[in-house]
């Protein structure tokens, strides 16, 4: 199965460009120019990981993770930021964001963290399929509640 990724930046060229990149890497790429077309997204698809950029007009990058956090917790989310923004960058890590890339950025070291975040959503995934099997293995009636 193909990672699914949403990229969200402002501008336009870039998104086009990094989109094209990641699906000749054989990446299910969707886009979103602003924070509230991305919440939008998320909420009627579970992505994977979500390349976003820390400034943006309108909803910042901080403020669109934290809304992404909300509603699909265990999707990761890797923070782009240029030098001027690398303390909001380190903040929305502190608020749940799995790593920050400064721009512009090597597209293998975007692939390379692409691939971790997503190892570690699945590891989380897994894990709780994990608990619910044993929880209705060791209380089988715990279904019926």
């Amino acid at each position: 199965m193909k990672i699914r990724v949403l990229i969200v930046d402002d501008e336009e060229a870039f998104v086009q460009s990094l989109s094209e990149r990641l699906m000749i890497r054989d990446f299910h790429v969707t886009t979103s120019l602003n924070g509230e077309d991305a919440i939008r997204n998320v909420k009627g698809y579970n992505f994977d990981v979500v390349i976003l950029d820390v400034r943006m007009p309108g909803m910042d990058g901080v403020e669109v993770l934290k809304e992404i956090k909300k509603i699909k917790p265990l999707s990761e989310v890797i923070m782009l930021t240029g030098q001027a923004t690398v303390e909001s960058a380190i903040e929305g890590m502190k608020l749940g964001a799995y790593d920050f890339l400064m721009k512009p950025c090597e597209t293998e070291d975007l692939v390379t963290k692409i691939n971790k975040a997503y190892e570690k959503k699945s590891e989380h995934e897994t894990r709780i399929r994990e608990a619910k099997v044993n929880e209705i293995l060791t209380s089988p009636r715990s279904v019926l509640e």
